[in-house]
């Protein structure tokens, strides 16, 4: 639905009535049927075995409960999201609409988003004609020399812009850009690591790093890291926030009630428009952050995930530099210092590294640890490397 007055107006568009009346109705239903788990543990056996049992369904009907109201949050505000833009200016959508024609691209309705801080993105439908097929990547360069500003595709965005329409979000081009490196180092016993990691691009500018430890080392830390990794990309992509986004997967991990499976998982989010962090650890070891020769360990402390039903996790908030580093290490990489404070050892190693891409960093680094432990790998090590730099 579309609402429209004059043609500079903001214009707004949301989901139609129907559908929105369907997602509230779904919305209520989740949220009655999660009040139906909602109660106070009352056991009725007096008996110790039957009152754990007892507790353990009590607990997975809260977890239950947990799920389905973000369920609801979620299709709620999807319910009721507006989406306000306005139109292109006449004389420059003529523009924009000629100059890419010349270049086999027809574009249909351009308009501008609102963002944060006075920020704008551009959303178009494009096509291609007579078979020609267009890069997103190259589309937006041809647009930022027309409106003589840098954007680049959301990443959302559809790779390739192809002879059926479709429609594009550009983004104006972020203040900063980060690369990572990474380095890994698997048990002398086994054949593949138990640690995974993982860096997503979301939308408006925000990158996540993650790296998460599996318990133990081998075939099934690894899986075990790797599926915490995949359910945590995926809740992102759903549009969870990074704090619901923990929460819903170590409650998954506590309701399947294994102990040996409690993976760490370490988290940089970072706003490449401000150029500012937020780090969530769930056990593992402390973040670094290298400034010029300056090295500071940031601690936030949590248990490993899927130990406790509930977990509150404290972010860290970092604002960064150009040329800023963040160095994240699993535990094989602080057992093989054998010391109490190993920060002191990282820190010393850090220090020393100067104008080095984070790949080199983390190889660096990895082979200090190795050197550390007498060349004797006796748990999987990985290193993570964040360089953060103005555009």
């Amino acid at each position: 639905m579309i609402r429209r007055r004059e043609e500079k107006e903001l214009q707004t568009a949301q989901v139609s009535d129907l559908c929105r009346r369907r997602l509230l109705n779904y919305a209520d239903s989740f949220c009655e049927l999660a009040r139906s788990y909602e109660r106070e543990f009352a056991p009725e056996q007096a008996g110790r075995e039957t009152m754990l049992v007892e507790r353990r369904l009590w607990e997975n009907a809260q977890i239950i409960s947990t799920h389905l109201n973000e369920m609801a949050k979620i299709m709620t505000q999807a319910a009721s999201e507006v989406l306000a833009f306005w139109p292109m200016e006449g004389k420059k959508r003529k523009l924009l609409v000629q100059a890419l024609a010349e270049e086999g691209i027809q574009v249909e309705g351009p308009g501008y988003l609102p963002r944060e801080n006075g920020r704008t993105a551009l959303v178009l439908t494009m096509q291609t004609h007579r078979g020609l097929k267009v890069s997103a990547e190259e589309a937006a360069d041809m647009i930022s020399v027309i409106l003589d500003k840098r954007m680049k595709p959301s990443a959302s965005c559809p790779y390739m812009v192809e002879a059926s329409p479709q429609s594009f979000i550009l983004e104006e081009e972020t203040g900063y850009i980060v690369l990572t490196g990474f380095s890994r180092a698997v048990k002398e016993t086994e054949t593949v690591s138990g640690d995974n990691y993982s860096v997503v691009e979301a939308e408006r500018g925000r990158m996540t790093v993650m790296l998460s430890d599996g318990t133990g080392s081998g075939e099934k830390a690894g899986r075990d890291s790797g599926r915490v990794l995949d359910l945590m990309e995926k809740m992102l992509e759903a549009g969870y926030g990074t704090g619901e986004a923990v929460n819903m997967v170590n409650t998954a991990l506590f309701a399947a009630g294994e102990d040996m499976n409690h993976p760490t998982l370490d988290i940089c989010d970072i706003d490449l428009y401000q150029g500012s962090c937020q780090l969530r650890k769930v056990g593992g070891a402390a973040t670094f952050l290298k400034r010029d020769q300056e090295v500071e360990p940031l601690f936030t402390g949590n248990l490993p995930l899927g130990i406790f039903q509930q977990i509150e996790i404290q972010p860290v908030n970092v604002n960064l530099q150009d040329g800023d580093y963040l160095i994240m290490v699993s535990d094989g990489v602080v057992d093989a210092f054998r010391e109490e404070e190993y920060e002191r050892t990282l820190v010393h190693a850090i220090s020393g590294i100067q104008d080095c891409s984070p790949g080199e960093i983390a190889d660096r680094l990895l082979r200090t640890a190795i050197r550390a432990c007498g060349g004797r790998i006796q748990d999987d090590m990985t290193v993570g490397v964040v360089g953060i730099w103005e555009s």
